[in-house]
């Protein structure tokens, strides 16, 4: 009669033990490069987008006040210069990036 998988696994791991091999390349033997940094990035992007539009959809529905009173409660912080151009920044970057880069992708 065969072996059972118990058995089979028991007698892999004796042999990879034995061997004293890495069971797998580990992610610190590759040399970082631009197309696998803006892989990343991209994806990186793209779930931001989509964590972003999903609770900007949530908050709508849920809110009390309508987006007007809530952009008016902003503006009434008078916040500096600087932090308002880094909010923006901070939206549009994911967005123009995973759209250049999806462009780039399909080119």
């Amino acid at each position: 009669m065969g072996t059972t998988a118990k058995e089979e696994m028991a007698r892999f791991w004796e042999k990879n033990t034995k061997s004293n091999r890495p069971l797998s390349p580990h992610i610190t033997i590759y040399k970082w490069s631009l197309p696998m940094a803006m892989s990343i990035t991209h994806r990186g992007t793209g779930v931001a987008l989509s964590l972003g539009v999903s609770l900007f959809g949530l908050a709508a529905l849920l809110l009390p006040e309508q987006f007007p009173h809530y952009l008016a409660m902003v503006k009434s912080l008078s916040l500096g210069p600087a932090l308002i151009y880094s909010a923006k920044f901070a939206l549009t970057f994911p967005f123009s990036y995973h759209t250049w880069n999806g462009i780039r992708h399909l080119v």
